[in-house]
């Protein structure tokens, strides 16, 4: 059993050049646990806050107040702190701060600050990071199915669609080896067909393709096309998944498609919706509807529940009485996991529990603002969720995760990979309503 000597928390620098909060937990051993904290750019209103400085140096982004209140309050709560009890270190923390977001800490100190804790314990224990995480919570591990983005949208890409993440899963692939190889291919293709047709304006906030689509349906059209011309045959080995990030676009109950000055009622969203899970084979959807929209998540799901996985982000902000909510309102059927989304590692397993516990799906997610940091890539391993959703092919940033993946892999083996199979709640191997088998 090893003790908290010291927590000291210094300023780094995120994949969009902002500062961020790097904090290391060191044990009275000698052992060092280092975390650090991503950064949101679509974010739900009743996630934990980063906390800024303001002004208008560093575009009002510094964060030395976070940085004052790892080493001064949070560090004088975890000193003499026994590592292995992530529970207890993660309760000390909050209870420094009575705000349900974190504003007086700033969700960017507590988040760096558990996860260290998480990565000390493990050093501690003489174990990898996924092997600590199964074997304490009492979870399976596996490694997870990727999802990955192929054009960036909504607030990663300018708005230039406005649909925020246009991604593929490869659950038909047998090893997450196989998942880079197809992904590879159709990422490529995808940037192909678009310099030939004059759509390409670089790349995005997460790696994806910045497109320069006239409509919503064309970034579909253009992503089915990239998968045949990668040798695949859409739905088969390979589905489309969606973020719609729809809180994005929301107002006063209406949802505007600029794009195409489109104007519409949530009735008229869901519609527009399903026609698209009719055409394409589209296994996974998120925030399909506003996070203030629980009549249209509730019908959404009523109606397409039993075909397409239907993820909170927005709408569950990976809070565990949110998903326990949404469970008994009948809105949505999986959860995304941002841990710094909640804000320390024992209330995002806390959601995850929630959401395993009603046999939903749970999805290991980074953000948009991201790092070196390869601590997500060991959670979805450890907790065996199934699912994990960095962003795109390309940017170092995105690719140490993926890698982490296959590191983890090679001690795992290939079989550990949960691909292979059907996802739950997708029509995957079923026939669409144009008869197409996918």
């Amino acid at each position: 059993m090893s003790h908290i000597k010291d927590v000291i928390a210094r300023r780094v620098w995120d994949s969009r050049g902002h500062p961020t909060v790097e904090v290391d937990v060191i044990l009275e051993n000698g052992v060092v646990g280092r975390a650090i904290a991503p950064a949101g750019a679509s974010r739900g209103t009743r996630e934990a806050i980063d906390l800024r400085d303001g002004g208008a140096a560093l575009q009002g982004k510094n964060v030395v107040q976070a940085l004052k209140n790892v080493n001064g309050p949070i560090a004088a709560a975890l000193r003499g702190r026994n590592v292995q009890d992530q529970t207890g270190a993660d309760s000390a923390i909050l209870a420094l701060d009575p705000s349900p977001l974190k504003k007086a800490l700033g969700g960017n100190a507590t988040v760096a600050t558990s996860l260290a804790v998480l990565h000390a314990a493990a050093a501690d224990a003489g174990c990898a990071l996924w092997q600590h995480v199964a074997e304490q919570n009492g979870f399976t591990p596996s490694l997870p199915l990727p999802e990955i983005q192929i054009f960036g949208g909504g607030a990663h890409a300018g708005r230039r669609v406005d649909i925020q993440d246009f991604m593929i899963m490869v659950p038909g692939a047998n090893s997450f080896d196989e998942v880079m190889e197809i992904t590879n291919e159709v990422y490529f293709a995808a940037g192909d067909i678009m310099q030939s047709k004059g759509k390409l304006a670089g790349v995005a906030d997460e790696g994806g393709w910045w497109p320069m689509f006239d409509s919503n349906e064309e970034a579909l059209e253009t992503l089915i096309g990239a998968i045949e011309k990668a040798g695949e045959k859409p739905g088969d080995r390979v589905v489309i998944s969606l973020d719609i990030a729809a809180s994005e676009f929301c107002n006063d109950g209406r949802y505007r498609l600029a794009l195409e000055d489109r104007d519409m009622d949530s009735s008229a969203m869901i519609d527009m919706l399903g026609g698209w899970l009719d055409a394409y084979p589209i296994a996974s959807i998120e925030d399909p509807l506003a996070e203030t929209d629980k009549e249209g998540t509730c019908e959404f799901t009523r109606r397409f529940g039993d075909r397409v996985q239907i993820i909170g982000d927005d709408y569950l902000v990976t809070n565990a009485t949110l998903v326990d909510q949404a469970q008994k309102d009948g809105a949505c059927n999986a959860v995304l996991i941002k841990v710094n989304q909640a804000g320390t590692v024992s209330e995002s397993i806390e959601a995850f529990r929630k959401a395993q516990s009603a046999g939903w799906g749970a999805i290991v997610s980074a953000r948009s603002g991201e790092t070196e940091d390869v601590s997500i890539s060991h959670l979805a391993t450890g907790l065996g969720g199934g699912q994990l959703k960095v962003g795109s092919f390309t940017r170092s940033e995105r690719m140490v995760k993926w890698n982490e993946c296959l590191r983890i892999q090679d001690v795992l083996g290939a079989a550990a990979f949960v691909g292979g199979a059907p996802l739950a709640n997708t029509w995957w191997g079923k026939k669409n309503k144009k008869g197409v088998k996918t």
